[in-house]
């Protein structure tokens, strides 16, 4: 029996191939797709849901959720991803319409409708705090809920010290990461260095001479050009994907571990950093103020640190081919 997946994403390119994996993976079925704002407005990224849902030839309900952050501003990320988030190449309108339920209400139902269900988030977490906060017991009926977020031990790429999904809305990561959720956690690190789509990776996807295959590059030739200029690195790397297929496949994750880890919120300097308990110090007596909430919870979060690089392409290839 296929295994029930809902995604909530921000779609922009790398999202936009993370959906085509999910969508065209025999042994899962997409109950629903979720939004929120983040790369682009909500209004975009539901938008670009449906057209890549429709390239996919997938009839997928979706549901445009929050607007903005929690308690902040809505920051986007289109520098990266071109100002309609997928490199501004004038895709057409979507035939397919939005669901008339708000996210929020469409996970709830979601999520009780389908025990075990598999969340996948591709963006900021707002859509998810705010059911949790509405339904706390939620949390206890979901199988996984795979993160594409955070930048654990290791550089961010928005701050020096946070991840973009995790700094937009630190407030709602933070609710996510203690509300009991099974957590797995794929941070911005595990699509860095071999990870990366090089030339003769790219070279072999558009040598499949298909629509999904040259939209899956082309929608992320400004990525390509943006993570350049960020990393000094050349080649196409993609954050969201690589965390679908490690919910499709967990093996493909190769080195895990388990953590108290929380979320800053309030300063400036640190803020959305995913502060990860790896000596596991939180208990100790120096620390057991600042770490009140995750020891009262006894919640641990699955960080995932390393992939399988090959098996990730593979995977990524046998979406796209």
């Amino acid at each position: 029996m296929p295994r029930a997946f809902l995604i909530d994403t921000d779609v922009a390119s790398d999202d936009a191939v993370a959906l085509i994996m999910a969508l065209r993976a025999p042994e899962v079925r997409v109950v629903a797709i979720t939004t929120v704002a983040g790369n682009v407005e909500v209004q975009q990224a539901t938008r670009n849901a449906l057209y890549t849902a429709e390239l996919c030839g997938a009839v997928v309900p979706v549901f445009a959720g929050a607007e903005k952050p929690l308690d902040r501003a809505h920051q986007n990320a289109t520098w990266f991803h071109g100002r309609d988030g997928l490199g501004d190449h004038g895709y057409p309108a979507p035939r397919q319409s939005t669901g008339k339920l708000h996210a929020v209400d469409a996970t709830i139902e979601a999520i009780e409708a389908n025990p075990g269900l598999v969340i996948v988030t591709l963006g900021p977490l707002t859509n998810l705090a705010m059911a949790l906060t509405r339904k706390p017991g939620l949390a206890a009926q979901v199988g996984r809920c795979v993160i594409m977020g955070g930048a654990p031990c290791c550089e961010g790429n928005v701050t020096p010290a946070a991840e973009y999904n995790v700094w937009v809305d630190p407030e709602a990561a933070r609710i996510v990461m203690l509300s009991g959720l099974p957590v797995e956690l794929v941070g911005w690190q595990t699509c860095r260095g071999d990870a990366v789509l090089n030339q003769a990776d790219i070279a072999s996807i558009l040598g499949f001479n298909n629509e999904l295959a040259r939209y899956a590059i082309e929608c992320n030739r400004r990525a390509r050009e943006a993570y350049k200029e960020q990393t000094g690195e050349d080649g196409i790397s993609l954050p969201d994907p690589v965390a679908m297929s490690i919910a499709l496949d967990p093996k493909i994750g190769t080195q895990w571990s388990e953590h108290y880890v929380d979320v800053e919120t309030r300063s400036e300097l640190t803020r959305g950093m995913t502060v990860v308990d790896r000596l596991n110090v939180a208990a100790d007596e120096r620390n057991q103020a600042v770490w009140a909430d995750a020891l009262r919870k006894g919640i641990k979060t699955k960080v995932c640190w390393t992939i399988d690089n090959r098996r990730w392409k593979e995977a990524l290839f046998a979406a796209l081919r």
